[in-house]
């Protein structure tokens, strides 16, 4: 059981991949990071001794704080962070305790950089890619939505990561779309992001056979390209849809919904 002050990895499971996230930031010697270059969803690493810039970084946001064992540097950086007004828990049993719960674990050598490109007025990949990786990798990355035969150009131009096109690293994959390639890539293979993979490879790929949810997405995805001109505009409302979808993956997909039972008009 988590200590006063701690969180249990379960819980901060719980936390990953919804609004209510917690800014989540890793303190682990490079001795120790190097002998396991893995982070915690949406981790981000940082020195235990340089305090200033760290708050800079959290911006006043609730903190937990991660260490290899969920030790001294964890207490020592939280207790700081408290020390200055902000919230700040300890993962209890750090980096080990998250490894052995068999928790998903972000390959540190597999997050290329925080700005994106892809093609302009997207619909289904070019919305749940971005989501994932807000919520799960990166969650200050940037997103570019650019004409097509631009693409590569502003990548060479800004040094963006191109994504959901027809070539490059970060594309569809045999059968699995956009969606698929970067769960597996950074290593999210868990049972509620596999049942929304479905959902998306379903409905980007016209398999709706998949999931009976995907019609549903396709119909919402392109009402949401008619709603709003602007990309970035129906990138924002799209988080709103996908962190709907991935808690209903995650919690409620157990639930139905019929008319009041005994009702016999």
């Amino acid at each position: 059981m988590a200590a006063f002050n701690e969180i249990s990895p379960a819980n901060l499971m719980r936390l990953i991949g919804t609004p209510q996230c917690p800014a989540i930031v890793d303190v682990c010697i490079d001795a120790d990071f190097d002998n396991d270059p893995h982070l915690v969803p949406t981790a981000f690493r940082h020195p235990h001794a340089d305090l200033p810039r760290l708050k800079e970084r959290i911006r006043g946001r609730d903190t937990v704080v991660i260490c290899q064992k969920g030790a001294k540097l964890s207490h020592g950086v939280a207790a700081r962070l408290r020390a200055a007004g902000i919230g700040a828990q300890v993962l209890a049993g750090g980096n080990h305790a998250w490894r052995d719960a068999q928790l998903p674990r972000v390959p540190a050598l597999a997050i290329p950089g925080t700005l994106w490109v892809t093609r302009h007025r997207p619909k289904i990949d070019r919305i749940a890619c971005p989501w994932l990786i807000r919520r799960f990798v990166d969650p200050s990355a940037e997103f570019m939505f650019v004409p097509p035969a631009t693409v590569a150009d502003v990548a060479d131009r800004f040094g963006a990561i191109p994504f959901d096109m027809e070539v490059g690293i970060w594309g569809h994959k045999g059968e699995g779309c956009t969606f698929d390639t970067m769960i597996d890539a950074f290593g999210l293979r868990h049972p509620p992001l596999e049942a929304l993979a479905t959902i998306v490879r379903a409905a980007d790929t016209n398999a709706h056979t998949l999931s009976p949810q995907a019609a549903g997405l396709l119909a919402v995805s392109v009402g949401l390209s008619r709603m709003f001109r602007e990309d970035n505009a129906q990138l924002d409302a799209g988080m709103l849809l996908y962190d709907a979808l991935y808690r209903w993956a995650r919690d409620g997909q157990d639930e139905n919904h019929d008319w009041p039972a005994g009702h016999t008009s």
